[in-house]
């Protein structure tokens, strides 16, 4: 038997999966033929299993570097749960802890070590792991090695030199977030020579689509959150401030939600993230700084309060959400506010001009998606190299965006900016288009232009839309440091002298709260009547006392899927529950009984 035949027998037996997903065998098999591999893996595509599983076929070793303390325990908590044994070395473990993994090190005992890349730069560690204790070692949230990567972690720069300390061994890169600069800074700095490279598409079809202009952000994001009640999700907001402030909001509207940012105690930001991970229901709204390695598979909606600050980090925050393979939903709503805030964080960055030049391109990538005329998938996924048909699962699949000829309405914008010199921002262009003579507009004289009132067929948020188009579509650049003054680029000043035509999308001009996208995260793949649903509520309450008993998140008991298949197929005995989607050996023997009692008291009482 080869060892990729072994490897589908323990897919079955410790994982509880039938068959591999799109893209894992191949990395698998590269990884058992002792190959270094650069795995590109979407979110929620199983990119952990690619170096769990050749650890428990082949034995030996497996050093995982992994950047967040939270993240390998929990990893360590699902392993430990399929009866694999599996540690993690850390600043935050008890002396004795610390000691106990390694001597199973030592020993051979353990298969999956979990470091820090700090703590892998000490000069213990590395003579901890040489002697040809290490088989493989395996970088786990690899963009965090590269400068043009959004979580650059700097403590990533040693994994080379570690590499090197414990014998030059097999190297596995992993990451569901890297774009065409970011993959060749990552080889370039992780690998001796060219490694094979698998990229496996960015695509993530479960997760809808959604993007709007800022009308009412409370509103556009309660009523979005409405539609999800009782489900796990998280809501980005640009400040600490806003998260507190949407948090209360959700509260008052009867959500539980908890707030995440850096400038909260270390001891409440992890107890917010423990009642996320470990709970049933609960909202995160949070900054940037929460979200890396966060393995919770049943989150059900991702929002953005505020715009993104790139392309790629929405897509790593998205993919957030549907881990598990579900329906799952997503809301952006950003504003003119948000573009130009972003645009001065890049600015005033310390990067090089490289990277702000670089910056900018993904920047400009996302304001793109945002005013697409057609399906956003097409326009997301071409931007990571790679086409598809239309998806269906967006807004404007949905209901699709109507395309207008908007020329005319382009030359009264840009005429009220060329003849103001190129040096006033929105709203005070939007003031003479609409013919407010507030003290602004009088103090310089702009009443008296031709352009003064032409725009009164539109009102005010349709004209910032058509400016939000214009600068999408490239006709006029922003001035970030001259308070957003508005030119006019080459293709604007063609279409200003009508050698030139613009359209623009109909719909966004009067902005609605909620996304309309044609796929709910209510509606599930497995389909469930209304007594499977009730079944649903009690596997639930079964898990959640368990996990608790264990100190562990709901998840690493059995994940959704597995519970909706066990409401909808409803096991009588152990040998039949083995055959549902996520139930391995070892899971079956510790928790099946349970579960099975659970399931024919429900149907003894119905």
């Amino acid at each position: 038997m080869g060892l990729i035949d072994e490897a589908r027998e323990h897919l079955q037996s410790v994982f509880g999966f039938s068959e591999f997903r799109a893209g894992q065998e191949e990395i698998i098999a590269a990884i058992l033929a002792g190959e270094n591999v650069f795995a590109v893996m979407p979110t929620g595509s199983g990119k952990s299993l690619c170096y769990q599983l050749p650890a428990i076929v082949d034995g030996g070793l497996t050093v995982v570097v992994s950047p967040l303390i939270a993240l390998m325990r929990d990893q360590v908590k699902a392993l430990e749960a399929l009866g694999v044994a599996a540690g993690c070395l850390n600043s935050a473990n008890a002396p004795e802890e610390n000691r106990r993994i390694e001597d199973a090190v030592k020993a051979g005992t353990l298969r999956i070590l979990y470091a820090a890349p700090e703590r892998l730069a000490r000069a213990d560690t590395r003579a901890l792991l040489g002697s040809g204790r290490t088989k493989r070692l395996a970088v786990d949230e690899a963009h965090c090695v590269s400068q043009w990567g959004h979580d650059f972690r700097p403590e990533y720069m040693e994994i080379g030199n570690l590499r090197e300390a414990i014998g030059s061994v097999p190297l596995i890169a992993v990451t569901a977030t890297a774009d065409t600069a970011t993959r060749a800074d990552i080889v370039d700095k992780l690998f001796a020579g060219p490694p094979r490279m698998i990229v496996h598409g960015f695509d993530r079809p479960n997760i809808a689509l959604a993007m709007a202009p800022k009308d009412n952000a409370r509103r556009q994001i309660l009523n979005f959150v409405a539609d999800h009640k009782g489900m796990s999700g998280i809501l980005y907001c640009l400040s600490r401030k806003r998260c507190e402030t949407f948090a209360g909001n959700l509260r008052d509207a009867g959500h539980r939600a908890v707030v995440y940012h850096a400038g909260l105690d270390a001891g409440v930001r992890a107890d917010a993230q423990d009642e996320f991970l470990r709970e049933d229901g609960v909202i995160v709204c949070a900054t940037i700084a929460f979200g890396m390695g966060i393995d919770k598979p049943d989150v059900r909606f991702v929002a953005h309060a505020d715009l993104p600050g790139n392309i790629e980090s929405y897509y790593q925050e998205i993919g957030r959400a549907g881990r598990d393979g579900l329906p799952a939903d997503t809301l952006t709503i950003y504003g003119l506010d948000d573009i130009r805030m972003r645009r001065m964080q890049i600015e005033d960055g310390d990067g090089s001009d490289e990277q702000k030049r670089i910056e900018r391109q993904r920047l400009n990538a996302l304001i793109a998606l945002c005013e697409a005329p057609s399906c956003r998938r097409q326009t997301l996924l071409a931007y990571f190299g790679e086409s598809t048909e239309s998806c269906g699962n967006c807004d404007l699949c949905a209901g699709g965006a109507e395309v207008i000829d908007g020329t005319t309405e382009a030359q009264k914008a840009m005429s009220a900016m060329a003849r103001t010199g190129q040096r006033f921002g929105t709203e005070h262009l939007v003031s003479i288009l609409l013919g407010e003579a507030n003290d602004r507009v009088l103090q310089f004289g702009h009443d008296k232009l031709p352009t003064f009132g032409v725009g009164t067929d539109r009102n005010r948020n349709e004209w910032r839309s058509i400016i939000r188009q214009l600068y999408a579509a490239s006709h006029i650049s922003q001035d970030i440091t001259a308070y957003g003054s508005w030119a006019l680029t080459e293709t604007g000043q063609d279409i200003l002298k009508g050698k030139g035509t613009f359209q623009m999308r109909k719909d966004i001009l009067q902005p609605k709260g909620q996304s309309g996208a044609k796929k709910s995260a209510a509606a599930a793949d497995i389909e469930l009547g209304e007594a499977d649903q009730e079944l649903l509520v009690s596997l639930k309450g079964l898990r959640r006392e368990m996990a608790a008993a264990l100190n562990v998140p709901a998840y690493v008991i059995f994940p959704d899927r597995t519970l909706m298949e066990l409401a909808a197929v409803r096991p009588q005995s152990l040998d039949e529950m083995s055959g549902v989607h996520g139930v391995g050996a070892v899971k079956l023997e510790k928790y099946g009984g349970k579960f099975i009692e659970t399931i024919r008291n429900f149907a003894g009482g119905g």
